[in-house]
């Protein structure tokens, strides 16, 4: 059987996980045959945490990222370079997010414009964050030609999906959200496998804390969606997953 990648949680995230807890939920992990984790980063100081984590993990990478929802307290993007970088494999997550009352749209355009000129010039890919601004989000990103990366978490209608299919080569993440809902699903060619752990835990554990273990529950989920057998599932997911962040 193929191993699986999670491409995108929080498990180093000690608001959620304590550090006996995650040490025990990577070995479980593990056992459970999702062999490389993604810890990515929400804030400068997260990213740290992130990036802190990993090094003590030869399975388990980091992203520097800035969330939308923390650009209006910004007012530079922080420096991040500094020689210690070595397992930090992307840029995110970052992107738009005007799903909540009072968000600065202004401040978000120009915080994802300064994340994306960092990832064209360290030749990064990006974990997308993208809630209800796909017509800003097309646009800007239509600036940046080189720019790789994933559509994490998708959430949204038919038409935007199709759009990131024809018009970027832009892969999506497909969490437990994708098993208890009436998404649209991509093609398996374009999918990575995530948790976002601790939000969104697939069915059967909806309603838990969800975490990198249950990686497999997506999988086995979309191989009957798509009328695939759980090992196509892992090998094309984590083949993509290894394409785009080069591991």
């Amino acid at each position: 059987m193929p191993y699986l990648i999670d491409t995108h949680c929080h498990l180093h995230d000690k608001e959620f996980f304590d550090t006996d807890e995650a040490e025990k939920i990577l070995a479980e992990s593990y056992r459970n045959n999702v062999k490389k984790i993604i810890c990515i980063g929400t804030s400068h100081k997260d990213s740290l945490a992130a990036r802190d984590f990993a090094a003590n993990h030869d399975n388990v990478f980091w992203t520097y990222g800035i969330h939308p929802n923390e650009a209006s307290s910004l007012s530079y993007l922080e420096p991040i370079f500094t020689g210690d970088c070595e397992s930090m494999i992307a840029i995110g997550e970052v992107g738009l997010d005007y799903h909540h009352d009072g968000y600065d749209r202004t401040a978000q355009i120009k915080l994802f414009e300064q994340m994306l000129q960092l990832a064209a010039d360290n030749d990064l890919p990006i974990s997308f964050h993208v809630r209800e601004a796909f017509d800003d989000f097309f646009p800007i990103v239509a600036n940046f030609s080189t720019i790789r990366g994933v559509v994490h978490s998708f959430s949204d209608n038919k038409k935007n999906l199709r759009r990131i299919l024809n018009e970027t080569d832009f892969y999506v993440g497909v969490n437990g959200m994708a098993t208890y809902s009436t998404l649209p699903t991509p093609p398996i060619e374009r999918i990575l496998l995530e948790t976002d752990a601790p939000f969104l835990a697939p069915v059967p554990h909806r309603g838990e804390k969800n975490k990198p273990t249950y990686v497999p529950d997506i999988a086995w989920w979309l191989s009957q969606k798509l009328e695939l057998s759980p090992e196509e599932v892992a090998s094309i997911t984590t083949g993509n997953a290894s394409k785009l962040f080069k591991f």
